[in-house]
């Protein structure tokens, strides 16, 4: 196994973890109080951080680099934690959710100018069509009946 896919691994075990804290969150407090304690649960890394990497000496442009990626996962989080309190299954909205490298291959490609192979476009295309099976909900038979 590669060195960078054990990362990965812990990763999707740790973001499927998270998934249904943030249900369970939002089953009992609002989606801003979630982001709240989301922060707070960052916080409390810092300190095995900060013994693996200093920051101090960056420049400005990396530190506005990292605090744009801060805000664009808070911002992210209280949308997913809005949708959570709203009623959305967390079986359903978060692996969905799990769908936004899609944007960040539009934003690579048109940015970054890198460019995914034929058969990494065919997993777009099938990540896609998973995304859109994953989200149909058939119709109730109670709004069956009332039509």
């Amino acid at each position: 196994m590669n060195h960078w896919l054990v990362y990965v691994s812990i990763a999707i075990v740790l973001w499927g973890v998270c998934g249904l804290f943030m249900k369970l969150g939002t089953n009992r407090i609002s989606a801003p109080s979630m982001v709240i304690w989301v922060a707070v649960g960052f916080l409390v890394m810092v300190p095995f951080l900060w013994t693996r990497n200093s920051i101090f000496g960056l420049d400005a442009k990396t530190i506005a680099i990292g605090l744009m990626g801060g805000v664009a996962n808070g911002l992210g989080n209280w949308e997913i934690f809005a949708s959570l309190e709203k009623g959305a299954k967390a079986s359903v909205a978060i692996p969905l959710t799990a769908l936004y490298p899609l944007f960040t291959i539009i934003l690579a490609t048109g940015l970054l100018h890198e460019r995914p192979t034929p058969l990494q476009w065919v997993g777009i295309a099938l990540a896609l069509v998973g995304g859109a099976m994953l989200s149909y909900e058939p119709e109730t038979s109670a709004a069956v009946q009332e039509k």
